[in-house]
């Protein structure tokens, strides 16, 4: 794997290496002691998928709170999206600042989350499913979330979600 350290302290993008043969290519892509090397925590408690249908899908922007803080690592398996996070921890270097990393199929790059990011996607083709790892169980007591368009965050989305849900709207403002 090769690591790429985020805008954000703690985020890191994830790239496969590739082994190609005559059939195609082989890759690793859950290395829990590269992680631990990292500081990255390998907790895996739950996987999860999501399928959008249409070019202009918003989820988020979500976390979950302790005492259920969750760690993800999110990959695009069809189709290509924009995740964005925002950097909720209030004694962090970076609070309230953003990062965006293209997840495609073709390009096969992860995003690891660390616990306290809130985190959410764009989606930029018809069709797209991600998967995801989560390093506690979901736990709706602790799901907490803020506005995609929060002017405290000047989250430059490169174009205005066309499906959104109730709930991802309502999101309260930062300040």
């Amino acid at each position: 794997m090769i690591y790429t350290p985020s805008r954000i302290p703690g985020a890191w993008i994830m790239d496969v290496e590739p082994i190609h043969d005559q059939r195609g290519f082989f890759a690793m892509t859950w290395l829990p002691e590269e992680l631990r090397e990292r500081g990255m925590d390998p907790a895996l408690a739950q996987c999860n998928l999501a399928f959008n249908h249409k070019r202009g899908t918003l989820r988020g922007m979500h976390l979950q709170s302790d005492p259920h803080a969750q760690v993800k690592i999110v990959r695009t398996t069809r189709g290509a999206l924009l995740d964005v996070i925002v950097d909720l921890r209030p004694d962090s270097p970076a609070f309230k600042e953003w990062d965006a990393v293209e997840l495609t199929a073709d390009n096969r790059r992860m995003l690891y989350i660390p616990a306290g990011i809130a985190h959410g996607y764009l989606t930029l083709t018809d069709d797209t499913e991600v998967y995801y790892h989560a390093s506690t169980p979901w736990a709706p007591q602790s799901e907490r979330g803020v506005r995609w368009n929060d002017p405290a965050f000047g989250i430059e989305w490169p174009f205005s979600p066309t499906v959104i849900s109730p709930k991802d709207e309502a999101w309260p403002l930062l300040t």
